[in-house]
C-alpha cells in the first residue's frame, strides 16, 4: 500500500512539473503583456497621443531555442492600420519603431496611413529602423531618435542583391554581354526604385517642399551606401531630415520588456489615447 501511494505521488509530482513547462512560459509571456500595457498607458496619458510599438527583435522559441527572426510583415501592417483608424483624428500619434526592415508593400501601408492622420505624428527610434522602418519614418512629421539610433537606406533589394547594383552592373558590361535573365532583373529593378523614390519624394514634399523631398528621395533610393549603412542622427541632420532627441524614458523601459527568451506573436500593440482620469 505504501509502494502504491508514493508511486502516485510520484507520478502526480511528475505530472506537475510537465504542466508547469507547457504553463510558465505563458505565464512569464503574460506578465510581460501587462507590464507593456502599464508603460503604454503611461506614455499616452504623458504625451497625449495614441501610442503604437512595432518592435522585432531576434528571439528564441520554444523548448529547444530556435531562433525566429521577425521583419515588417502584412500582419504588422493590419495591426498598424486598424491603430490608427482607431486613433482620435484630433490627437498625435506615437509610433515606436525597432526593426531591421521588411515586406516594402507593408511598410508602404503603415507610411501611407501615417502620413494621412490629421494630427500630428511622431515615429520614436530607440536603437534602429532601417530599410522599411526608415520609410515608415520618413511619413512621420517628427523623427525622435536616441542620439545613438539610426536609420538607413531605403534602396530596394531583389533577393541577394541591391537594386542600384543590378542595373549598375548592367550599365558597366552592356546589355548585349549579359544573359537574359540579368536583364530582366535590371528591368525589375529599375520599376522598384522609381517606385520607391517616388514613394519617399510623396512622402516628403509637403514638409520638406518638393525641391528637397526629390533630392532626398534620390539620396536614399540611389545606392550610394550599402543596404545596411547606418545613417546616425548627426547625419540625418546633415541630410536635411526632421530628426531630433529625445525618446521618452518610457520608451527605453518598455524596449527592456522585449528582451525574453519565448514570446508568440503579435509584435505590434497600442494603446489607445484616454482623457485625463478616464479608466483605459
Amino acid at each position: 500500500m505504501a509502494d502504491a501511494t508514493t508511486g502516485f505521488f510520484g507520478s502526480l509530482l511528475w505530472w506537475l512539473f510537465f504542466l508547469y513547462l507547457l504553463l510558465w512560459p505563458q505565464m512569464q509571456y503574460r506578465g510581460l503583456q501587462m507590464a507593456r500595457a502599464r508603460i503604454l498607458q503611461r506614455l499616452s496619458r504623458k504625451r497625449g497621443s495614441t501610442v503604437i510599438t512595432m518592435i522585432h527583435r531576434q528571439e528564441s522559441v520554444g523548448l529547444f531555442g530556435i531562433p525566429f527572426y521577425k521583419f515588417i510583415s502584412i500582419e504588422d501592417s493590419e495591426e498598424i492600420l486598424r491603430a490608427i483608424r482607431m486613433a482620435p483624428k484630433d490627437k498625435p500619434i506615437d509610433l515606436i519603431i525597432h526593426t531591421p526592415g521588411g515586406l516594402v508593400l507593408a511598410a508602404t501601408q503603415i507610411a501611407r496611413a501615417l502620413k494621412d492622420h490629421p494630427a500630428e505624428t511622431r515615429v520614436i527610434v530607440p536603437h534602429y529602423a532601417m530599410s522599411g522602418g526608415t520609410l515608415i519614418a520618413l511619413a512621420a512629421d517628427k523623427i525622435i531618435m536616441d542620439p545613438h539610433a539610426v536609420l538607413g537606406p531605403v534602396d530596394p533589394q531583389l533577393g541577394q542583391y541591391p537594386g542600384p547594383s543590378i542595373v549598375r552592373a548592367v550599365e558597366k558590361k552592356g546589355p548585349d554581354k549579359v544573359d537574359d535573365q540579368t536583364l530582366i532583373l535590371a528591368d525589375v529593378a529599375e520599376k522598384a526604385i522609381k517606385q520607391v523614390r517616388d514613394l519617399v519624394f510623396d512622402l516628403l514634399k509637403d514638409r520638406y517642399g518638393e525641391e528637397k523631398a526629390k533630392e532626398l528621395a534620390q539620396i536614399l533610393t540611389e545606392g550610394r551606401w550599402t543596404h545596411d549603412y547606418p545613417i546616425t542622427y548627426e547625419h540625418a541632420k546633415e541630410l536635411g531630415l526632421h530628426v531630433e532627441t529625445g525618446v521618452p524614458e518610457e520608451v527605453y523601459a518598455l524596449m527592456e520588456l522585449y528582451k525574453q527568451p519565448m514570446k508568440q506573436r503579435g509584435t505590434v500593440e497600442f494603446m489607445p489615447y484616454t482623457q485625463k482620469g478616464e479608466n483605459p
